[in-house]
């Protein structure tokens, strides 16, 4: 991990800016000296090749230097969301025993808006063990649907990620400045949106709080060329009111989980710059990836290098050896193929089409019923922003609308163009739907109904 954590570093100057925030940059050069202080630091501690470390802090410079720092000495990094409760932290620790665990010094929970730089706390855990795999780092799934699995990527895993954003067509070059709104603990906003971006000589800025007013003026001070985020992000700025125009915008990619149509639509209405799409795993990475967002309804090809197919109408992801680890996969993952649980196609020119989740399909009656219809359906309406709709005994939609649209209103509609067997029994009107640390809509139905109650 130490020679990929150089490769990256030296594959540019150290002169060009990498991390901006406000009126703050730190170079690479700059960076790679604090990477090289911060890894004296730990190695005091006794970290080194094969330790495991859990991370916790808030994106920032701290936490780019500390996780470069760690990777260099050889470490195993568990990469926890810092928005996790103490008791989500302790329970994943659980099974995952790290030896140390590094911390932002201050009160994170409290913390509002970005901030660059976080006190580093360093705590040894007598109870932890040394990692027992080669894999380098160590994620949590997004937990939408249930519990979180433990999932490894090795360095070599990592490298070839790096190499195939790399190799995709339209993807910000040296020079381009990035605005990345994606969580940096998870997949696309950690390696499509620093790694990559430190291999191919790109600026990373941030924004100093997730408002549709601090985006878009950050990216007109900055005069930022290409846009990372999550479909929230993208229904964010579509909404904003009489936004200024974005001249130097050419690139917007959508990552963590499908962008809707409309929502797109609307953004390249007002912006005038098409949103791209990613679509990836946490076990594998970027599996297809459409940059210039010109092949919707599909995701794109597969990425460079990524070898997928269609069985019994998911898309499966060739791997060379199980992601996971403690046991946490089940039976997710056979024969060197993931099952991605996603259900698409693949047509003539090879662009993936996927169609949403396999448990999103339900037998209601004797029927199949695809829950994803129904919530395209009821985003169909003129008052509807987002809608979830879950089946468990009987199916139930949870809905955020922009205006007074009842619920009798909205099973109206629903029942004007749906068979009566798809129909929600219900439709439950929340403030706003509950999501996970990334940014994915929760699909738990006890989870949904506590919100509802509460």
């Amino acid at each position: 991990m130490g020679s990929l954590v150089r490769r990256l570093f030296d594959a540019r100057d150290d002169a060009l800016p990498y991390l901006t925030h406000q009126q703050e940059t730190v170079t690479r050069g700059e960076l790679r000296e604090r990477v090289a202080k911060q890894a004296a630091v730990f190695a005091g501690f006794g970290i080194g090749p094969g330790s495991a470390v859990g991370l916790r802090t808030p994106p920032s410079f701290t936490q780019v230097e500390v996780l470069l720092a760690l990777w260099r000495l050889g470490a195993q990094v568990m990469l926890f969301d810092f928005r996790l409760k103490p008791a989500e932290v302790a329970a994943l620790c659980t099974s995952c025993r790290p030896q140390f665990m590094v911390r932002a010094g201050s009160n994170v929970q409290a913390t509002f808006g970005f901030r660059p730089e976080y006190e580093v706390v360093t705590e040894c855990r007598g109870t932890g063990r040394p990692a027992a795999t080669g894999h380098r780092l160590v994620q949590f799934s997004s937990g939408s649907t249930g519990r979180p699995k433990v999932i490894g990527r090795t360095a070599a895993s990592l490298a070839a990620e790096v190499d195939r954003f790399t190799g995709i067509s339209g993807m910000p070059g040296e020079g381009d400045r990035v605005l990345l709104l994606s969580s940096t603990a998870h997949s696309f906003g950690l390696v499509a949106g620093l790694l990559h971006s430190l291999a191919a000589g790109v600026s990373v800025v941030f924004a100093p709080r997730i408002s549709a007013r601090d985006l878009l003026r950050t990216a007109v001070d900055h005069r930022v060329t290409a846009l990372f985020g999550v479909p929230m992000h993208y229904e964010l700025l579509s909404a904003a009111i009489d936004p200024p125009e974005l001249p130097d915008l050419r690139v917007a990619v959508s990552g963590g989980e499908l962008m809707p149509p409309d929502v797109a639509a609307r953004f390249t209405e007002r912006y005038g710059v098409p949103v791209g799409e990613s679509y990836g795993t946490t076990e594998s990475g970027v599996v297809a990836m459409d940059v210039g967002g010109t092949l919707r309804p599909s995701v794109g090809p597969a990425a460079p290098g990524m070898v997928v197919r269609v069985r019994r109408g998911e898309l499966d992801v060739a791997l060379d050896e199980s992601p996971y680890l403690f046991d946490s996969g089940g039976t997710q993952y056979a024969d060197g193929w993931l099952r991605t649980r996603d259900r698409a196609s693949v047509d003539g020119t090879g662009a993936v089409r996927v169609h949403g989740r396999a448990d999103s399909l339900v037998v209601i009656g004797g029927l199949k019923v695809d829950l994803t219809e129904v919530e395209n359906v009821l985003r169909g309406h003129p008052a509807v922003e987002q809608a979830v709709v879950v089946h468990e005994g009987v199916t139930e939609a949870y809905v955020v609308t922009g205006s007074g649209a009842s619920s009798e209103e909205l099973l109206r509609w629903c029942r004007e163009r749906l068979a009566d067997y798809k129909l929600p029994r219900v439709v439950r009107l929340l403030d706003a739907l509950p999501r996970t640390s990334n940014g994915k809509l929760v699909r738990q139905p006890a989870l949904l109904r506590e919100r509802a109650v509460g």
